[in-house]
């Protein structure tokens, strides 16, 4: 039996209400930015409501996933956005 990776994880960046820029990883992710904004999902953003979705990249396996957050969080601020809509 072939196990195959489910490809349906995300990497999104939301901008804050003070304009700057939050990186997460889900497989759902309206839940996600609702939770965000209900100030229940991360210590960062429950201070910075309401938060807008800035980018995505879809269509990634889990692992995929985590390590373009990895990446995109040594990221300078002004290239993120760019980057992630690019790759």
């Amino acid at each position: 039996m072939v196990k195959t990776e489910k490809t349906d994880w995300i990497v999104y960046l939301l901008r804050c209400s003070d304009n700057s820029l939050y990186c997460g990883v889900t497989n759902n992710l309206d839940n996600r930015i609702e939770k965000h904004n209900q100030g229940t999902a991360s210590k960062y953003t429950r201070a910075r409501l309401p938060v807008k979705l800035a980018a995505i990249k879809k269509d990634l396996t889990k692992s995929q996933a985590f390590k373009l957050e990895y990446r995109l969080k040594r990221m300078p601020a002004k290239k993120k956005v760019a980057f992630l809509t690019e790759h």
